[in-house]
């Protein structure tokens, strides 16, 4: 085929799409959705690469209904409402993110939405003093003592997440429930996945263990100006 026979069949092909609206639609939405799949590869953070995708979904899609093409019309019908419920999801934890980063309660209840509900006995060993973090827990029930500092922690606070990110990843305390819990845990796979959807997760959990040791460093003041000589 000639360069003149190509040139031909691209301007008769021209003037059919610019004289049928339906076709020009359908050429628009398959321009759009392929610059935009190109763009994708240079975004880094999952929400606006979500956005991406749906919306290149949206135009492949419309293609393939129009013109028609059943196998991209089905996969693009396929992706379109996964990346969709994805969307909406990212979407909601940027907002809790949002919300726990403008709240100056740093007990951890914001990540309820991604923890895993649990029910133990009264005393059931969480962990012992040097194993391995896997979870972090909150207390929604119940008592937590830790046996080699005398004390106990009470519903609604977040423990067991210094050793969860130290370096060593190991328990430095043992935890026992003091009475039947109700506990929420999350492990280190789903933490993971959630910083990398969304990094505002990772400067929220990077507050949220600051605070505490915050925390503990006043109660260890506390404790010298009380007792000097011990």
């Amino acid at each position: 085929m000639t360069t003149q026979q190509i040139a031909a069949q691209i301007s008769a092909y021209v003037s059919t799409a610019l004289s049928s609206p339906a076709e020009l639609l359908a050429i628009f939405s398959v321009i759009v959705a392929g610059v935009l799949q190109i763009s994708s590869s240079f975004v880094k953070t999952m929400v606006p690469l979500r956005w991406l995708a749906v919306l290149s979904n949206l135009g492949f899609l419309i293609y393939g209904v129009m013109h028609p093409l059943l196998f991209m019309a089905l996969m693009h019908g396929v992706l379109l409402p996964i990346n969709v419920v994805r969307l909406m999801e990212m979407t909601r934890l940027t907002r809790r993110v949002h919300a726990a980063t403008h709240n100056p309660d740093r007990s951890g209840i914001w990540l309820r939405p991604y923890m895993k509900s649990s029910k133990r006995k009264a005393g059931d060993v969480l962990f012992r003093k040097g194993d391995e973090a896997e979870h972090l827990y909150i207390l929604v029930e119940g008592r937590v003592d830790f046996p080699e500092v005398n004390s106990s922690i009470k519903p609604g606070e977040i423990f067991g997440e210094i050793a969860f990110f130290s370096p060593e990843r190991k328990r430095t305390l043992s935890a026992v429930c003091g009475t039947d819990c109700v506990l929420l845990s999350i492990d280190q796979s789903t933490v993971r996945q959630l910083y990398f959807q969304n990094p505002g997760f990772g400067f929220e959990i990077v507050g949220l263990i600051a605070g505490r040791l915050s925390a503990d460093i006043a109660r260890l003041r506390a404790q010298l100006v009380e007792n000097p000589m011990a």
